[in-house]
């Protein structure tokens, strides 16, 4: 029988002694990370393995299954997804043996060394490749065939991921149901993935949603920002209220499956995240939005709080994506979902509490404070004046005539006022924010005689662990009066993964 979950381990083994078929889907969340490959300079397998470990990224999805890059996983103990490309489907779906061939071949010649946990069969096939949803299905359950004759079928899920424009009438969640053109399909697939103890892949992209909408969704509605009760949306059929687009879509995802009876089958998100920069047409792509959606999208999956029809029913999901895609055709926003770009180096630090975690982004331990473009000048001049006084921060070198005087501007001068407190404040939390207009940057500020605090050329003053950017709306009793500063006590034990598996979910 499909699965659900069942928390006592007891009534589980209870449950399985009655029911054989019962496969629990009680899962923790957790985060992980795609890893493209359309980099006109790709990191080696190796790098981006290191890149991974330095990160504590415990899952991450492969567009494919590279032999490189599965041998440079072995013995990592990351979670490997491995896919079988769109151009591959075709040929797994009509033959078996094909399957077990491609199962043999990148699956069986690397397990157990590298910890492969599903298999991802497509990507989004029935909106991009419509002439192979026949055979969809037919490659899912030879693979799945493949799997058991090795005894791996325990170890190893089996789905395929789906676009969320699938999805018809999404909101209300309520009345959204699937395009039933693809009864045919999804009707098979959805008693697959029952029968196995799989998931529902779904892409979530908040972005494209708030992009399309003309303006009704809101963009905080679409950044997981904080809205007023009377702001929140309502589904008027379950007054459940949402507060974000993406549990508005997993919602649907799970409404749609029980309109056609199915109610057990979990979901767990493939994609998502948000563009850190754009063309003209796009003005919401900014490193300050993408920084927003995927920090406040990692606490809110590991919160582990489910969706309003779902509460407490983890929603796991890959961030879309670790590296920045420069080959990658189309506008500018394709190329820049990434969280770093090919050289390794951060493209924004995450707004998370805490230090040394998961996702701290800055590998190096070099963070700075400095004042963030276009803020208001004479916010700058109140800030450098409080970090120059009751901040206590020593700026003698700012006078004229010392080695941070030039440039003389306010600009340059709160830069150095503001990392100088940030620095002397161990990059705590919540200590470079000066009411909004600061910011975090791994770029060393330093220039000419004027080294910054904290920069490698400053008496060794660098510090041995990572402080993340804090969030923007939270507060602290006992934080200088012009900062705003970070959310309470939530903090990130361990984040993209390594945290939180201790079932049979990837």
């Amino acid at each position: 029988m499909g699965g659900f979950c069942i928390e006592s381990e007891q009534l589980q083994r209870l449950f399985q002694y009655i029911h054989p078929g019962y496969r629990s889907v009680c899962q923790d969340a957790f985060i992980g990370v795609n890893v493209g490959t359309a980099l006109s300079d790709m990191p080696s397998p190796t790098q981006v393995v290191a890149l991974l470990k330095a990160q504590n990224i415990r899952h991450v999805r492969l567009y494919d299954a590279d032999r490189a890059m599965l041998l440079a996983l072995a013995n990592s103990g990351i979670r490997v997804t491995v896919s079988v490309p769109n151009e591959q489907l075709l040929g797994i779906g009509q033959s078996n043996a094909t399957a077990a061939n491609w199962v043999a071949r990148n699956v069986i010649a690397h397990v157990p060394a590298t910890n492969i946990t599903a298999i991802v069969v497509g990507s989004e096939v029935l909106t991009t490749l419509p002439n192979a949803a026949p055979v969809l299905v037919f490659a899912l359950k030879f693979i799945h065939s493949a799997l058991v004759a090795s005894n791996l079928d325990g170890q190893i899920k089996v789905s395929t991921p789906h676009s969320s424009s699938i999805i018809l009438d999404s909101f209300p969640p309520s009345q959204a149901f699937f395009n039933r053109s693809w009864d045919p399909v999804m009707v098979p697939l959805l008693k697959f993935l029952q029968s196995t103890g799989s998931y529902f892949m779904l892409n979530v992209y908040p972005y494209y949603d708030y992009m399309q909408s003309n303006g009704v969704i809101p963009l905080d509605y679409a950044l997981f920002r904080p809205l007023p009760p009377n702001k929140e949306a309502v589904d008027s059929n379950t007054l459940l209220h949402y507060t974000n687009v993406f549990d508005a879509i997993v919602d649907a995802a799970y409404f749609a499956m029980s309109y056609i009876n199915f109610t057990n089958v979990p979901v767990v998100v493939t994609e998502s995240g948000w563009p850190s920069k754009g063309d003209s047409s796009e003005p919401d792509a900014t490193i300050d939005n993408a920084n927003t959606y995927n920090s406040n999208l990692i606490r809110h999956v590991l919160n582990n709080t489910g969706t309003p029809k779902r509460p407490g029913i983890a929603v796991s999901t890959y961030i879309y994506e670790l590296y920045n895609e420069d080959s990658r055709p189309g506008p500018v926003s394709e190329k820049n979902w990434g969280l770093f770009d090919a050289n390794g180096v951060p493209v924004y630090v995450l707004h998370l509490t805490g230090a040394g975690t998961v996702l701290a982004n800055d590998t190096t331990n070099q963070t700075f404070c400095v004042a963030k473009e276009g803020a208001d000048p004479k916010m700058l001049q109140a800030a450098l004046d409080w970090a120059c006084g009751p901040g206590k921060v020593d700026c003698s070198p700012l006078l004229q005539g010392q080695p941070c005087y030039e440039p003389d501007n306010v600009v340059a001068h709160s830069t150095y006022a503001f990392n100088a407190y940030f620095q002397k404040m161990a990059k705590s939390s919540g200590t470079c924010d000066f009411k909004g207009v600061a910011t975090i940057t791994t770029t060393d500020p330093s220039h000419g005689s004027c080294k910054f605090p904290g920069s490698a050329g400053r008496n060794g003053t660098l510090t041995n662990t990572t402080s993340l950017a804090p969030s923007s709306n939270s507060t602290s009793s006992d934080s200088p009066p012009l900062h705003l500063h970070n959310i309470g006590s939530f903090t990130i034990s361990v984040i993209i993964g390594a945290l939180l598996m201790s079932t049979v979910f990837l």
